[in-house]
C-alpha cells in the first residue's frame, strides 16, 4: 500500500525512492510488526485472561507444567495480525508470491483457531477432529501447490534444488505439486508439535524466517542468483518483506512468551507460521534447506513418529515422553535449559543451511 504512495511521492521528492529497495522495506517490515506486537500483546493477553481462554495442561505431562494451566492461549492471533498489517503496508501487492504466502498463513491459522476454540472455549478435549484438521490442511496445501504450479512462468520455479550439487536441478513436473503439499503440511504440523515449552517454537521460527529472507533476496536478484548458482526466481525478492514481518512479529511475541510465559500462541499461531515457512521455502526453491534449518522441528516430529510406531509394534516407548522436549524434561533438565539448548541447535542448523548458498 505505502509502496504505491511512495511511487507517487517520488515524482516530487526523490528521497521517497528509498522505498523501492526491498531491503529497506524489509527493515520497515521488522520494525512495524515488532511495534504492532508490543502494542497489541498486552491488550490481547488481558482480553484472553478476562475471557478465561486458558491453556489446558496434560495430566500425564511433566509436573512442572501444572502451574501453566489457565495461562492465556491463542496469542498467535496477534502474531498473524502483525504480519498481515506489516505486509500490506510495505510489500508490493501486485506480487503473486505475497498473496499466496498470506493466503496459506491465514487458512492454516483459521484451522488452528477452530481447533483452539473447540478445546478452550467449548471444552472439547479433542478439538477439531484429526481427520478434519488434515482435510482442511490438505485442501490449503494442495490449493497453494496447484496455484504456484499453474502460474509458474520460468523453469526455475519448478526445479528441485539439491544443496552442494550445482549442476543437478531436475524438473519436478507434476511432482512439484506433491512436494509442495508435503512441505507445507509437514512444516505446519512440525512447528505445532514443537510448540510445547515457553518460547521453544517461536525463536526457531524467527531464525528460519530470517534465513529464508536471505534466500528470497538472492533468488529474486538475477546477478546474485547467477553468482551463487541458485535458481533465479523473478519476484521472489518481495518475500523478504513477508519473512521480515514474521521476524518482527515473532520477536514481539517472544517478549511475552519467554519463560515464564504470559501467553501461548496455540494452534492458531503454530500451524499458520509453520505453513508460511513451508510455502516460502517452496517459492524460493529451498525445500531441502528448510529441512536442514528446521532440524529441531524435524527431530520433534520424528520423535513422535518413532514413539507411536514403537508402542504400537512392541508395546514399548523409546522416549520417556514425546515430543522430544518432554523427554529431556522428564530426565531432569529444567525447562529453560531445554529451550535454550534447542535454540542453540537451531542456530547451528540455520548456519549450515546458509552455508549451502556458497558451498555448491
Amino acid at each position: 500500500m505505502l509502496l504505491w504512495i511512495s511511487h507517487y511521492l517520488a515524482e516530487y521528492y526523490r528521497g521517497f525512492g528509498v522505498f523501492q529497495y526491498i531491503t529497506f522495506r524489509g527493515i520497515l517490515g521488522v520494525l512495524t510488526a515488532l511495534s504492532l506486537s508490543f502494542l497489541l500483546g498486552p491488550r490481547v493477553i488481558q482480553w484472553l485472561a478476562q475471557a478465561q481462554i486458558g491453556q489446558a495442561v496434560r495430566s500425564d505431562g511433566p509436573a512442572s507444567h501444572l502451574s501453566k494451566s489457565g495461562t492465556p492461549t491463542m496469542g498467535g492471533a496477534f502474531i498473524l495480525l502483525g504480519v498481515i498489517i506489516s505486509v500490506l503496508l510495505w510489500a508490493d501487492l501486485t506480487n503473486r508470491y505475497v498473496w499466496v504466502a498470506l493466503g496459506v498463513m491465514l487458512i492454516f491459522g483459521c484451522v488452528g483457531w477452530i481447533d483452539d476454540y473447540r478445546k478452550v472455549i467449548e471444552k472439547n478435549s479433542r478439538g477439531l477432529p484429526a481427520r478434519w484438521k488434515y482435510f482442511w490442511q490438505s485442501v490449503a496445501g494442495l490449493g497453494a501447490a496447484i496455484i504456484l504450479f499453474a502460474t509458474a512462468q520460468h523453469a526455475s520455479e519448478t526445479e528441485l534444488v539439491i544443496p552442494f550439487l550445482k549442476h543437478i536441478t531436475p524438473q519436478l513436473g507434476w511432482g512439484y505439486i506433491l512436494l509442495t503439499y508435503l512441505v507445507i503440511v509437514g512444516s505446519s504440523n512440525a512447528v505445532n508439535l514443537t510448540d510445547g515449552l515457553d518460547g521453544l517454537a517461536i525463536l526457531p521460527t524467527v531464525l528460519i524466517a530470517g534465513a529464508l529472507a536471505i534466500f528470497a533476496y538472492v533468488s529474486g536478484h538475477a546477478e546474485f542468483a547467477g553468482y551463487l548458482q541458485i535458481p533465479h526466481v523473478p519476484g521472489a525478492g518481495e518475500l523478504v518483506v513477508v519473512c521480515a514481518s514474521v521476524v518482527g512479529a515473532g520477536l514481539g511475541f517472544l517478549w511475552f512468551n519467554a519463560y515464564p510465559a504470559q501467553v501461548f500462541m496455540g494452534d492458531v499461531g503454530a500451524l499458520a507460521l509453520g505453513a508460511l515457512l513451508g510455502v516460502v521455502a517452496v517459492m524460493v526453491r529451498q525445500e531441502i534447506v528448510l529441512f536442514i534449518m528446521g532440524g529441531v522441528f524435524v527431530m520433534e516430529t520424528v520423535s513422535v513418529i518413532l514413539q507411536v510406531a514403537s508402542f504400537k509394534l512392541t508395546g514399548r516407548r523409546i522416549f520417556r515422553m514425546a515430543p522430544l522436549h518432554h523427554h529431556f524434561e522428564l530426565k531432569g533438565w529444567p525447562e529453560p535449559k531445554v529451550i535454550v539448548r534447542f535454540w542453540i541447535i537451531t542456530v547451528i542448523f540455520v548456519l549450515i543451511g546458509l552455508a549451502t548458498l556458497k558451498l555448491r
